[in-house]
């Protein structure tokens, strides 16, 4: 059995931490005296304090501790939160980020700086010293300035692998006052018995503090859903005579009282930590790989189950293709994640561009919970960070011009998703100044990419955008203006089998709309044959397939273009773009695929039939080869290349245009 790494454990749920700061961070700038979310970003910051010392980070719990006692402050109502300490605790978590993926490269300095900055935001209680203190007495008059409780407490059975240090509650009990700590073990079993990863103990304290009850509340808040804990305020005689012995535990109580109750009970605690596991993310893809080559060989045997008399065999491969279709489903949805994962990176990217460029930003998403490839997800990060950058600076006007053009001084960023088909669409609006196409006609044609007066289609123009070093900013600024980014963004999207497609109305802004397929690892797909070999169309960019007959041919020669409905489209004869040295057959087809707007037809000699297609990537030999996007296996064992349709569309808009400026 092979064991995580505790530390790239805590790496994880670190990360996940730090998401839930940010997210509440963002929330209270909307609200700064939500409770709830002060609440919820002081137990953030606590958790990763406590887990980081644990785990032996301990530049980051002494780091993290100046924001948690920052965040008490606010809690406690001694300081009231504001956008200037929401700034500093979020630049100081990127430190902390730091701290947890690679400490080498967060230098001190850098936290001395952000510290200064937490410590402007909240006063002189910023820089309270780098293990714990303890909290401020609030005494209050009917209770007196120092009391005794007695706290009897045990925990659930798999609290240890779970994460939570007894030790650690029991040291910050300490912290409080004076404190006599006694572990009751007679809930241990015998040795021949025992689960070294269950907590069998329980413990009864004497703590004498001049704090209130809520600074012992305070210990267990991460907790106290999931223990049994019994807190009472000893009066002064009994304080005298107190027994250090510890009497039996609520949970051992309650299972003298109804022993089946708490063993159901046991039993549901037990099934709860089962709910979820974690898997890492390796595996799911050697599991995708798995899954891939199980439905090639079911797809071989269907093939030789047909050619075949024999019944039984038959009924045997119906059953493989039944189950391995129910598992290949099975294990698309285990890869699924919700884009929500992703549009929550871009809440504090448009905080930070707000503050830098000195506009007021909002953003909106929308369809969240829609589900795409966690490989589509990763892949698509830096692309629309490009996107929502160029939106917020080009796009977005300052509060001043947006007033004085009539509109609301805070710029709107949308982000949209929607599920169609096979494929995800995702959007990203602003309703800003709009693309200005005379200067994006200028700047191409002073760049050489179009020739002066050349007609263009208003989509062609747009599209100028994302060629390589093509920018219409009038400076270059730390945000814009290199003409790098935009460029990068097509290829990724494009090396993804997506399309993008540009809108944009003067003076009301722009729309940018990406369709990505929802998975890169299994497409259904149409098998067609150019010559004698076979090739694989995705059959979400096919629209309709028609008839080529030899009149059509001999007619189209020199001009390469169908009537579809009183509309041209273009067609690329692939027998003549492989170069096949093959005669076509006597009736060839023509299979209409389309990306967004554009459509193309490729002419093949036959159409096999759909064909459930797993992604091989290329060699690294064959990465160049721009027609094709991938392969895959056949049932008889042989190879099929799967045709790149944004490439093939791009060439065919290529070749009509040359037949426009021929003609």
């Amino acid at each position: 059995m092979t064991l995580m790494d505790p530390v790239q454990v805590f790496r994880t749920e670190a990360g996940e931490l730090f998401e839930q700061i940010e997210s509440g961070l963002l929330d209270l700038l909307h609200d700064l005296s939500n409770q709830g979310q002060i609440d919820a970003v002081f137990r953030g910051l606590h958790t990763l304090k406590g887990s980081g010392a644990m785990f032996g980070f301990e530049a980051l719990a002494a780091f993290t501790h100046h924001c948690e006692t920052a965040f008490d402050r606010v809690r406690k109502g001694e300081v009231p939160a504001s956008s200037e300490l929401i700034a500093a605790v979020l630049e100081a978590q990127d430190h902390m980020r730091r701290l947890v993926d690679n400490p080498a490269t967060a230098f001190p300095e850098t936290g001395d700086r952000l510290l200064a900055k937490l410590q402007a935001a909240v006063g002189t209680g910023a820089s309270a010293p780098q293990h714990h203190t303890q909290p401020t007495a609030t005494v209050k008059l009917d209770e007196p300035a120092t009391a005794t409780w007695q706290i009897n407490f045990s925990l659930p059975a798999n609290a240890m692998a779970n994460g939570t240090n007894p030790l650690g509650l029991l040291d910050e009990l300490d912290e409080l006052g004076e404190c006599t700590i006694a572990a009751n073990t007679t809930a241990i079993p015998p040795l021949d018995t025992i689960d070294p990863t269950n907590l069998y103990l329980s413990w009864s304290i004497t703590l004498t503090t001049d704090q209130p009850r809520s600074a012992i509340d305070d210990v267990f808040i991460f907790v106290m859903d999931d223990m049994e804990i019994d807190v009472k305020k000893l009066s002064d005689q009994q304080a005298a005579s107190v027994d250090i012995v510890p009497p039996p535990s609520p949970i051992e109580e309650a299972a003298k009282a109804n022993p089946a109750a708490t063993q159901a009970a046991n039993d549901g605690v037990q099934n709860k930590s089962a709910e979820n596991v974690r898997v890492p993310a390796e595996r799911l893809d050697e599991l995708m790989d798995r899954v891939g080559e199980l439905v090639i060989a079911q797809s071989r045997l269907s093939q030789l189950a047909n050619t075949s008399v024999d019944i039984q065999l038959r009924s045997v491969s119906e059953d493989v293709e039944r189950l391995s279709g129910e598992l290949r489903d099975t294990m698309m949805v285990l890869r699924m994640v919700p884009i929500a994962q992703l549009f929550s990176r871009f809440r504090r990217l448009t905080h930070d561009l707000a503050r830098e460029t000195g506009k007021q930003i909002e953003l909106m998403t929308e369809g969240e919970s829609t589900e795409v490839d966690k490989a589509v997800i990763e892949r698509l990060a830096d692309p629309l960070v490009h996107l929502v950058r160029n939106s917020c600076d080009h796009g977005l006007e300052t509060p001043a011009e947006r007033i004085a053009a009539g509109k609301d001084p805070a710029g709107h960023v949308t982000l949209i998703a929607r599920q169609t088909g096979g494929d995800v669409t995702i959007t990203i609006r602003d309703d800003g100044r709009g693309i200005d196409r005379e200067r994006v006609r200028a700047k191409a044609e002073s760049s050489g990419l179009v020739a002066p007066g050349a007609v263009l289609s208003d989509q062609d123009l747009l599209q100028m955008i994302f060629e390589p070093g093509f920018s219409t900013a009038a400076q270059v600024t730390n945000l814009s203006g290199r003409g790098v980014g935009m460029d990068v963004v097509k290829k990724t999207i494009e090396a993804l089998r997506g399309t993008i497609n540009v809108t944009s109305k003067p003076g009301l802004g722009s729309e940018i709309t990406l369709a990505i397929p929802l998975t890169l690892a299994i497409i259904d797909g149409l098998l067609v044959r150019v010559g004698t070999g076979c090739y694989v169309i995705p059959l979400a960019a096919v629209e309709e397939c028609l008839e080529l007959s030899p009149e059509d041919d001999v007619k189209s020669r020199g001009r390469s273009f169908i009537s579809l409905r009183e509309s041209l489209v273009p067609f690329i004869r692939l027998r003549e773009l492989f170069h096949t040295g093959t005669k076509p057959d006597q009736y060839q087809k023509v299979v209409v695929i389309s990306t967004g707007t554009e459509r193309v037809g490729l002419v093949v000699d036959q159409i096999i039939g759909d064909h459930q297609t797993v992604i091989k990537a290329m060699s690294k030999l064959h990465h160049d080869v721009a027609t094709f996007s991938g392969a895959t296996i056949l049932g008889d064992g042989s190879v099929a290349l799967i045709l790149d349709v944004g490439h093939l569309v791009t060439a065919g808009q290529q070749q009509e245009a040359q037949m426009r400026i021929a003609g």
